[in-house]
C-alpha cells in the first residue's frame, strides 16, 4: 500500500550545494533520496518545500515522499540517523493525504538571518553567521525592515538575472533584533524571490550603518530597481526556520 509521507528536516547546510539535485555537485535532496531509500526498501524522491542555495541551512524544512515500504511512520525518524550523514537529521515523520506536495502545499515559510559583530571574527560561527566587525544600529533595521509588511512587489530585492517570475509577495512579518554580538532578522512570508530576504538583508544593513535611512529604503522597494539596494548577504547566516501549511 502506497502511504505518502511528510517529513521535517534539519541540516547544516555548509558542506552541501543547496537543497536541489545537481549533476555534478552533493545536494540535500539527492543524499536523502539515496539514504533514505535504504529504510524504505525502494528508490523514492523527495520534493522539498523550500530549494535553499549553497551553504543555506535549515531548522524546519518540510519534504514530501511516496513509499510503498512497510516501516512505521512513527520508526522513520530514528530509522533515518543511521543512515543519513550527521549533517542532516529527520526531525519529524507523519503520513499526509495523498497527492500532498510539500513545496505547492506550503502557505508561508519562516527565514531567520544572522550577523555577527564584533573586532574579531567568532571561528565557530564562521559557517552560520555574517561577520562583520562593527555593530549595526538593530533599531533602525528593525524600524526599516517593517515596511516590507504588506504585499509588494519586490523587483528591487530580486536576484540580478533570476527567471521571469512574479515579484509580488506577500510579507506577513518583519524584524530585527540583537542579542550580544548577534543580531537577527525573521521574515515571514507567503513567498520568497531568488536571494530575496539576502539582499534585503545586504540593503538593510546599510540602514543599520547610517548609509540609508528608512525613508531611502522604502524608496529603493518602491522602485522596483536592482541596482538601487544594497549588495547580497552571504549564504551562511541564512535559515529555512518553519514551514507552515
Amino acid at each position: 500500500m502506497e502511504r505518502t509521507l511528510k517529513l521535517t528536516i534539519a541540516y547544516d547546510g555548509t558542506e552541501f550545494h543547496g537543497f536541489q539535485r545537481q549533476a555534478n555537485a552533493v545536494t540535500i535532496q539527492q543524499v536523502l533520496e539515496e539514504r533514505l531509500a535504504k529504510i524504505f526498501g525502494h528508490p523514492v524522491k523527495v520534493t522539498g518545500a523550500g530549494r535553499t542555495d549553497a551553504g543555506v541551512h535549515a531548522y524546519g524544512q518540510v519534504v514530501s515522499l511516496k513509499t510503498t515500504g512497510s516501516i512505521p511512520t512513527d520508526r522513520v525518524a530514528v530509522a533515518a540517523r543511521s543512515v543519513l550523514p550527521d549533517a542532516i537529521v529527520v526531525t519529524a515523520a507523519e503520513e499526509a493525504p495523498a497527492g500532498f506536495n510539500a513545496r505547492y502545499a506550503a502557505k508561508s515559510k519562516i527565514y531567520l538571518y544572522r550577523l555577527h559583530s564584533g573586532d574579531a571574527p567568532d571561528p565557530f560561527l564562521r559557517n552560520y553567521a555574517w561577520h562583520m566587525a562593527e555593530t549595526p544600529d538593530a533599531a533602525a533595521m528593525d524600524a526599516a525592515a517593517r515596511l516590507v509588511v504588506g504585499r509588494h512587489d519586490f523587483s528591487a530585492f530580486r536576484a540580478a538575472g533570476g527567471a521571469p517570475v512574479n515579484p509580488v509577495r506577500t510579507i506577513l512579518d518583519a524584524s530585527c533584533r540583537r542579542d550580544g554580538r548577534l543580531t537577527e532578522f525573521s521574515f515571514w512570508g507567503t513567498g520568497f524571490l531568488y536571494h530575496m530576504v539576502r539582499n534585503l538583508v545586504g540593503t538593510l544593513v546599510d540602514v543599520g550603518f547610517g548609509r540609508l535611512s528608512a525613508d531611502d529604503f522604502a524608496a529603493i522597494l518602491a522602485s522596483r530597481d536592482r541596482k538601487k539596494a544594497g549588495i547580497t548577504a552571504p549564504p551562511q547566516g541564512l535559515y529555512l526556520k518553519e514551514v507552515l501549511y
